[in-house]
């Protein structure tokens, strides 16, 4: 949940240094990490995300701190961890950077790295994450007109170098395009067209992360589509595979804001990533099951009218994607995605849903039969009876599975 500060509040904290000030303190004492103030050392300023949002008035409830301090991060964070019982997480020993955890609140503590604090801000990644608050004088610092580019919404970069030090950042642009709804700069636009293949070389887990975020921001089809067109993971054989569709065109609006949340991260992720790569980047084993059947099925559908599909692959289709039809339903034709939907949005659908009326025990009772694989292919039978509105009753299935083990058993001599 984001808190939003009216329109006009907002067009006055990018002319008002003292507003943004003023709403930086309030902020910190209305998520209560004021407490580790009197730890940091001379010289220590906020920095990043925590500044951004202010601005922009999008604060939300899980709160994260980026604070940079002139030496010994380790030692302040050991400190501020014993003293508040929080957990103290080393992210990098040889450059001093260790996070805080504590209930809500992340706060991250790093070593400057340059002779200034101007210095250290023309090392990071955009402008926009370039504001620094200075403890101790109660001041902003904002040396590349990070609070004007929030104003133009706009995404721009001090140096390019910083960008090529971690390449991660130039994937990180497409996040904020996602989360902010910001245009990128023509000069970082070029940048990135050059320099595309660099971002494998991040670890895979940080490429892992972004792209889950990237999927997940309130704009994220515009940023897969600036990924696809940029063709960021250098997919020559995905992006010809008509797999990929026209997300313009799409009618988001048919899922309600629930769906939305929970399957379309799956939709737009196999629109820029195949397989093979969600291993490479660490996916879990389940959303690689997940991608492999919706490709399954599209190409099934690539070379098979609906229509056409016999009881059988229709009761599989719906078996295997019943978890995660609404993230398959836009490789439907568009005159079937209503009625697809308004059927899988109903539980006591069966056959949007498979179930059964009896269960192995129930079989071995009234069949008098032993553990076999036979077993699992009398409920398959009979889930798919029961989803073609050919059983009704506990009665029916009984009598039913007493005449396939007759047909289907084996025959002895």
């Amino acid at each position: 949940m984001h808190i939003q500060n009216k329109e006009n509040e907002k067009n006055k904290f990018y002319k008002d240094h003292t507003l943004i000030i003023n709403e930086l303190e309030r902020s910190i004492k209305i998520y209560n990490w004021d407490f580790i103030l009197s730890f940091l050392p001379a010289g220590s300023f906020l920095v990043g995300g925590y500044i951004r949002d202010i601005i922009l008035g999008r604060m939300s409830l899980e709160v994260d701190v980026d604070i940079v301090v002139p030496s010994n991060p380790i030692d302040i964070g050991e400190k501020i961890s014993d003293k508040f019982k929080g957990k103290l997480i080393v992210l990098d020993k040889e450059r001093g950077v260790v996070r805080i955890i504590m209930n809500h609140i992340s706060i991250d503590i790093a070593k400057q790295i340059s002779p200034t604090i101007e210095g250290d801000l023309k090392s990071r990644d955009f402008s926009i994450n370039a504001i620094a608050f200075l403890f101790e004088k109660n001041c902003l610092l904002d040396p590349l007109n990070g609070i004007k580019d929030l104003e133009l919404s706009l995404l721009r970069t001090y140096s390019t170098q910083n960008l090529l030090d971690d390449p991660l950042r130039i994937l990180r642009c497409f996040r904020f395009v996602s989360e902010l709804n910001f245009k990128i700069d023509h000069q970082l636009i070029y940048f990135i067209k050059k320099n595309r293949g660099k971002i494998t070389l991040a670890a895979e887990e940080r490429i892992n992360y972004e792209i889950q975020r990237i999927v997940r921001g309130i704009n994220a089809v515009e940023s897969i589509l600036l990924v696809q067109k940029f063709n960021i993971f250098g997919f020559e054989t995905l992006y010809k595979d008509s797999f990929f569709i026209d997300l313009e065109s799409i009618n988001y609006e048919l899922l309600s804001q629930s769906e939305k949340d929970e399957f379309l991260p799956l939709f737009f992720i196999v629109q820029i990533l195949d397989e093979f790569s969600l291993e490479k980047f660490k996916f879990s084993k389940a959303d690689i099951v997940k991608a492999k059947l919706l490709r399954k099925w599209h190409l099934i559908l690539r070379k098979r009218n609906i229509s056409q599909l016999n009881e059988l692959d229709r009761f599989v289709l719906h078996k295997e994607l019943e978890g995660i039809l609404p993230s398959f339903i836009f490789y439907l034709p568009q005159n079937l995605r209503t009625d697809w939907l308004n059927r899988w949005r109903d539980k006591d659908d069966k056959l949007f849903h498979p179930t059964n009326l009896l269960n192995g025990d129930l079989i071995k009772q009234h069949l008098k039969i032993d553990n076999s694989p036979l077993i699992g292919k009398l409920l398959y039978y009979l889930s798919k009876e029961l989803a073609f509105n050919r059983l009704h009753n506990l009665d029916e299935a009984i009598y039913k599975a007493k005449r396939w083990i007759e047909q289907n058993a084996p025959k002895c001599d």
